[in-house]
């Protein structure tokens, strides 16, 4: 078990830091110091001991980021409750579910969400809190909790009568084997489980990143990504609420003209993404540029394209703030054509690993020491990592892991637990992948997507995508198997279509030629009998990975 306590990180934190800013609504332009979330905190924990939350009670939390969801979200774990954020993506019935499966007792959700969502459908809920006031917008019968709020004032008052302090911060004494965290997956296989995980399985990712050196008291972070989800909350809110750091929540679509400028304005100085941000600013920045004729002829130039490639590099960087250490990119695999050009004009850029199941992180390397095609090496003194393979070095298998940050299980689900740990301990990721010498990971794809061929040959359909997404006018992909032969499923880029004057008529004539390249770069057992245009885009967790499994049967 990690030395460090979980909740006492953040008792030290508030105290060591208190003056500093801690969390700011971008687009309110509103901050937070730590002095302000901490008395924040110190208001929820009263309301909390006068209802008579105890410890182990759940409070569910849903709604757009901001700083109030990071203060409800701390609030509620330094009191000792279990914190169950909900993605706001989820339909209505899967957050009525998810709130009756934990049995929370506290809903705080933002006022759009609220009014979807029917209160008869919830009805063990004994309050129901604004995320964007803290007000009572329901309570059930019997409860006085909004004339409670009407004297939380005074209670503060008499509470801290010469106001609060930093010595005033004394917050749960609770071991670290105990679960802080129901956090329920979006999966790309339809079933949502919420993932226990305890002090032990965050701390273990705040106590590691600590050791990485890529941020540091008083220095700043961009917030973009879904806090729900375990990828983000751990690196864009715990980390730098345990070690002083600013962060800014974006709280808007990250569209890259959005994102850009707020890169611009804050100049970060880590940033923690998701492929897809990438693979977007290399498709309609970089590669248009280096499809010009003249730039292809330059870069045949001995010393010439390095110069190019260090222009390249120094126009991304810039465009990204140019004040960050490293960009470190999760939550799904990347494109293997981004990734090489990337690695080639030597951009700060490293892919790590994880899942929910570990809160998240499994490997990680830093960007000098990062291969491509590799996801980082386990990470030392925390995780262990097997291939459940005769030969894990160059025969694929399931990656399997064991460590401090493996969840206790999953909630009010012993079927599904047993079934997701080996008979002796480790826990089955569900990705197959291979390792080297120095444990670093290699994945290949997901065991529940790939196919076995009529000659007994693994497809993985993820690699045909990588390949096939970076061809002309292909959006996004899907590669299935049908009658023993493989077919991609293309939503076509639409916009590209149009800017070109290419009528949408020629497209199945273009997707035909797509294909025929395509098949050159795959084995004979990989090749594709026919690219069919899907009419919208695919249907997607909260993550952006596509949800396979709608379209096996197409």
């Amino acid at each position: 078990m990690i030395k460090e306590n979980f909740i006492k990180i953040y008792e030290e934190s508030f105290k060591e830091n208190w003056d500093l800013p801690a969390l700011t609504d971008y687009n309110k332009n509103k901050t937070f110091t730590f002095e302000e979330v901490a008395k924040e905190i110190a208001r929820l924990h009263l309301i909390f001991q006068e209802c008579q939350i105890r410890r182990g009670d759940k409070i569910a939390l849903i709604g757009k980021d901001c700083a109030h969801w990071c203060i409800v979200y701390m609030a509620t774990v330094t009191y000792g409750a279990i914190i169950v954020p909900i993605l706001q993506d989820f339909s209505p019935n899967d957050v009525h579910h998810i709130i009756n499966h934990s049995e929370s007792v506290f809903l705080f959700v933002s006022n759009r969400i609220w009014d979807s969502l029917e209160e008869d459908k919830i009805e063990d809920i004994r309050a129901v809190f604004s995320l964007s006031d803290f007000r009572c917008l329901h309570q059930r019968d019997g409860e006085s909790i909004q004339k409670l709020l009407l004297s939380l004032d005074r209670k503060m008052a008499d509470t801290y009568p010469q106001g609060f302090t930093k010595e005033d911060i004394h917050y749960a004494e609770l071991d670290n084997d105990k679960v802080v965290l129901l956090n329920y997956t979006s999966g790309t296989t339809g079933f949502s489980k919420g993932v226990m995980l305890t002090g032990n399985n965050l701390g273990g990712n705040v106590t590691y990143a600590k050791t990485l050196d890529v941020i540091f008291r008083g220095e700043r972070m961009l917030c973009f990504l879904p806090l729900a989800h375990a990828y983000s909350c751990a690196f864009n809110f715990l980390v730098p609420m345990a070690f002083g750091a600013h962060a800014y929540i974006l709280g808007k679509v990250p569209s890259p003209k959005i994102l850009l400028k707020a890169f611009e304005e804050i100049k970060p100085n880590l940033i923690i993404t998701v492929p897809l941000i990438l693979e977007k600013i290399y498709k309609k920045m970089i590669l248009p540029q280096l499809n010009k004729r003249t730039m292809k002829l330059a870069l045949n130039i001995p010393l010439l394209d390095t110069r190019i490639y260090g222009q390249i590099r120094k126009h991304l960087i810039d465009a990204m703030g140019g004040r960050f250490r490293e960009v470190i990119v999760g939550g799904a695999a990347m494109n293997m054509e981004v990734t090489d050009f990337l690695y080639k004009i030597k951009f700060p850029f490293t892919i790590g690993y994880g899942m929910t199941e570990c809160g998240p992180l499994i490997s990680y390397d830093n960007n000098k020491e990062f291969i491509p095609g590799s996801c980082g090496q386990v990470l030392k003194g925390i995780m262990q990592v097997r291939i459940d393979s005769d030969d894990p070095y160059n025969q694929v298998g399931e990656i399997q892991v064991k460590g401090e940050n493996v969840m206790k299980g999953y909630y009010k689900n012993d079927e599904a637990t047993q079934n997701v740990f080996t008979e002796d301990g480790w826990l089955k990721t569900g990705d197959l992948g291979t390792i080297d010498e120095n444990k670093r990971i290699y994945i290949r794809g997901r065991s529940k997507t790939m196919i076995l061929s009529s000659s007994g040959q693994n497809i993985y359909p993820e690699e045909i995508e990588s390949k096939l997404n970076n061809l002309p006018f292909v959006m996004e992909s899907v590669v299935v198997e049908k009658n023993g032969k493989l077919i991609g499923l293309v939503y076509p880029d639409y916009e590209a279509v149009d800017g070109t004057g290419i009528s949408h008529n020629d497209l199945t004539v273009i997707m035909e030629q797509n294909r025929t390249e395509l098949n050159k770069l795959l084995a004979p057992y990989e090749t594709v009998s026919s690219l069919q245009l899907y009419p919208t885009e695919f249907e997607k967790t909260p993550k952006k990975s596509i949800k396979r499994y709608l379209y096996s049967n197409y």
